[in-house]
């Protein structure tokens, strides 16, 4: 099963140690896609899912739990699916 792993990006440093953390946990089975949160719709669509402030990884369609209250950890990540 391929998990799909969209990271809600503003392109600040923040947001690029997220997406390092992401790139080396994933597993071959991670379909990774960084969406730039200054276009409208990347941003619309991050509302819709709740996210509240970015960095932001979002796993097959649902919000890590750990970008729910702050930044994304490795722990979070794990459990979220990434690199499972």
């Amino acid at each position: 099963m391929t998990n799909k792993v969209e990271i809600f990006s503003a392109g600040c440093p923040a947001c690029e140690s997220t997406i390092n953390l992401v790139n080396e946990m994933a597993c071959g089975n991670c379909e990774i896609t960084i969406l730039d949160m200054k276009d409208e719709e990347v941003s619309f669509r991050a509302k819709d899912l709740g996210i509240a402030r970015v960095p932001a990884v979002v796993v097959n369609g649902k919000l890590a739990d750990c970008c729910q209250v702050a930044a994304p950890t490795k722990e979070g990540l794990r459990a979220a699916g990434i690199g499972n």
